[in-house]
């Protein structure tokens, strides 16, 4: 860092505690520091995009806290973490994420584990941490690795990028996250090193994971897992979505009858059920289905999605809830 950007960022430092801490206006802060009103705009802005600032809407705590409160008597919940709705996908999924990172930020102590899941929704969490202190933590990947995920959503890469946010070091699963049979992923289990990571992983306190929805357009369809013909067969079967890409399920929390299963190497639901706090993140308007199966399971003990998803989850259940019984 030269000294330029050194006094652009201790400038933006001041104008945002002035602006956003202190309430002054910036007509006020430019005539304080001798800048013009619009160069305060832009250098606010900028504070922004370079994470120096992180504005965040919240729900009314009014509105939160009966939401949650039904999502947690419903499903025996520990909490849920309900973000505003947002239009653009993106804002959304940094919105949820947020929401998971203050969680962890709060409750993570030193010598935990974290077991890592895939996918664009637990690697936004990794973007929306802001810690002024380092933590011990151990971040384990919980499911192997996919070169067509890319690297973003590579449970790996996604260790990494949390350890060094929120200090700590990671581990790496060596093995891939699809196989082509069920005995083939036997034997990878009875690996040493895939053994070892798994078995650290399933001591984790906390675990990350996605709820997948099961559609033609689905992440495991681009990134060649399945074929849209074996998705519309498994939608066929009940399947309506995953959990970290491993357990398939029907809307009932049950596993569903798929040639899909048995594939994936990683922890799956009886993994998950010996870890403390396992939160499932799902910010797509498209997942409710899927949570909804999700949550049914009884092995998810934080919820992380949208305001909208929230209602849908809850309508959902009530319609179904005969069905769920018979």
């Amino acid at each position: 860092m030269n000294g330029q950007d050194a006094a652009d960022i201790d400038l933006m430092t001041e104008i945002s505690t002035l602006y956003y801490v202190q309430g002054e206006t910036q007509e006020a802060i430019a005539n304080r520091l001798g800048h013009s009103r619009v160069r305060i705009g832009r250098l606010l802005k900028r504070a922004q995009a370079e994470g120096i600032v992180d504005v965040r809407v919240r729900l009314h705590p009014a509105v939160s806290v009966e939401i949650e409160q039904e999502l947690k008597r419903r499903f025996g919940l520990r909490r849920a973490l309900i973000a505003l709705d947002n239009a653009d996908p993106d804002v959304q999924r940094s919105s949820v994420a947020s929401l998971v990172a203050d969680h962890l930020s709060r409750s993570l102590t030193d010598g935990q584990i974290v077991a890592v899941g895939m996918g664009r929704n637990v690697a936004a969490v990794a973007d929306n941490v802001f810690l002024a202190e380092s933590l011990k933590v151990s971040f384990v990947c919980a499911i192997g690795g996919s070169l067509r995920a890319g690297e973003h959503m590579n449970p790996d890469h996604i260790c990494r990028r949390l350890a060094s946010r929120f200090g700590g070091d990671s581990e790496t699963l060596y093995a891939p996250a699809l196989v082509q049979s069920g005995e083939l992923r036997d034997a990878l289990y009875e690996n040493s090193t895939v053994r070892q990571t798994l078995d650290r992983a399933r001591r984790a306190d906390t675990a990350l994971i996605g709820v997948g929805d099961v559609s033609e357009d689905s992440n495991m369809v681009r990134m060649g897992w399945f074929s849209a013909q074996e998705i519309a067969e498994a939608r066929l079967s009940g399947t309506v979505g995953d959990m970290m890409g491993y357990d398939f399920i029907d809307i009932h929390g049950k596993p569903s009858a798929t040639q899909m299963q048995g594939r994936v190497v990683g922890l799956n639901i009886q993994d998950l059920t010996r870890i403390p706090d396992v939160i499932a993140i799902a910010s797509e308007n498209t997942k409710a289905v899927g949570i909804l199966g999700a949550l049914r399971t009884g092995v998810i003990d934080t919820l992380a999605t949208s305001v909208t998803n929230a209602h849908t989850i809850l309508r959902l259940d009530e319609a179904t809830k005969g069905e769920v019984r018979a």
